[in-house]
């Protein structure tokens, strides 16, 4: 598979982008994704500049959502960025906020004293010195990790298999999420196999710079769903991040044999049930679930095209309301709203979303990215799932 090369002056400078852009309506000194993608492109190809602009992009993806052209304007924008990197180190904090992986290897050891550790006085002045917001919303480590958990899980054999891809954010933070989605794929009769080897999907590492330790997380992902792939397997996720670096950003940031045919079958969990009921195969035996929620589509879900599967599953669910909140970004992005000199404007651009939840007076929210989930709550104060926690909750009430 030949590298993608992507050539600035498709942009028609339109500036869709800008206007759609989150961050450029919150920091007037970021003068949009046009001139850290296509514009600022065009001056990096003929001298290596740095461009201030480069420091805000948060990679939500809000401009190739809007781009008429169909430019990757993020894509340019983290590959100048790690371009950057290869000649100037990386902060400590950057480091850790890029390596989620390896912390939650570490702090899987003893989840209490690292939750203990990450939510004192001590520790945030700390975490504050090297960069990190002592006011953002630090996801808490679980006590035991998804992966450890799904070992004890005894499942329904059952001839269709699926194979589920949890992420760092899954199996560290919120396993509830991972069990849930194994719960409803057995209900829906499908065996799930969890592939223990598979590493983080590198969305993180992107948006840093670390793009070559990235692109190693790439081939070894790539080289083990293949395998599944080739079984005739689906590949289901339920982080948006990590469905869309396997599905759409590998094939737009490396070169690796077979990423084409990996993301033709990658699925978010909603999206392949949906799917299951087009085929007149899912089971909808499903309770009545008395409740009213809102539902925030996240922006890495809303860039892969796919509609907002999560709504149209959660909605066929009797007596339950839910209600679009349909007011753009959370803010947060990933690790940028975590960063001490993000932070406020993570919050500002959240700030729309977080003002309709108010006024809307409900009280649950419901989203399928675990960062935006963080961020709802942080920014409200109501409670967040996933929408797979509701599915599961119809079933098993039946």
């Amino acid at each position: 598979m030949k590298k993608h090369h992507y050539n600035p002056d498709d942009c028609t400078a339109c500036t869709s982008c800008v206007i759609h852009c989150p961050v450029a309506q919150a920091v007037r000194e970021f003068q949009g994704p046009k001139l850290a993608g296509p514009a600022g492109e065009r001056f990096r190809l003929m001298e290596d500049d740095w461009e201030t602009a480069l420091e805000y992009c948060s990679n939500c993806k809000n401009c190739d959502i809007s781009c008429p052209s169909r430019v990757p304007i993020s894509t340019l924008t983290m590959k100048a960025r790690a371009q950057y990197y290869k000649t100037h180190k990386q902060s400590f904090r950057d480091w850790l906020l890029s390596h989620g992986e390896q912390m939650g290897k570490m702090a899987s050891l003893t989840p209490t004293l690292a939750n203990l550790g990450m939510n004192n006085i001590v520790s945030k002045a700390i975490l504050k010195n090297v960069g990190i917001s002592d006011k953002a919303p630090l996801p808490a480590y679980a006590s035991e990790s998804f992966s450890k958990q799904f070992k004890k899980i005894k499942q329904q054999p059952t001839a269709n298999k699926a194979v589920f891809y949890p992420g760092c954010f899954i199996n560290y933070n919120q396993p509830q999420v991972g069990l849930d989605v194994v719960a409803v794929l057995q209900v829906n009769n499908f065996e799930v196999i969890v592939p223990e080897e598979a590493v983080c999907c590198g969305s993180p590492l992107v948006v840093n710079g670390y793009m070559d330790e990235a692109e190693a997380n790439a081939h070894k992902n790539i080289a083990i769903l293949q395998d599944y792939v080739r079984k005739g397997y689906p590949i289901i996720t339920a982080c948006t991040s990590c469905g869309l670096m396997l599905k759409q950003e590998y094939q737009e940031l490396f070169a690796s044999k077979g990423v084409e045919q990996v993301a033709g079958r990658i699925y978010d969990i909603s999206e392949f049930l949906l799917e299951l009921y087009d085929e007149g195969l899912l089971n909808t035996n499903f309770a009545r679930q008395e409740g009213r929620y809102l539902y925030h589509a996240p922006c890495h879900l809303r860039v892969q095209g796919i509609g907002k599967p999560s709504l149209e599953l959660v909605r066929m669910i009797p007596a339950i309301e839910v209600i679009d909140a349909d007011a753009g970004c959370c803010g947060i992005s990933g690790n940028y709203g975590f960063k001490a000199e993000k932070y406020d404007i993570a919050m500002a651009v959240g700030n729309n979303l977080f003002e309709t939840i108010k006024a809307s007076g409900i009280g649950s929210v419901l989203s399928e990215c675990g960062t935006c989930r963080l961020q709802i709550a942080h920014g409200t104060g109501v409670k967040t799932e996933h929408p797979i926690a509701v599915v599961r909750s119809a079933y098993n009430q039946k």
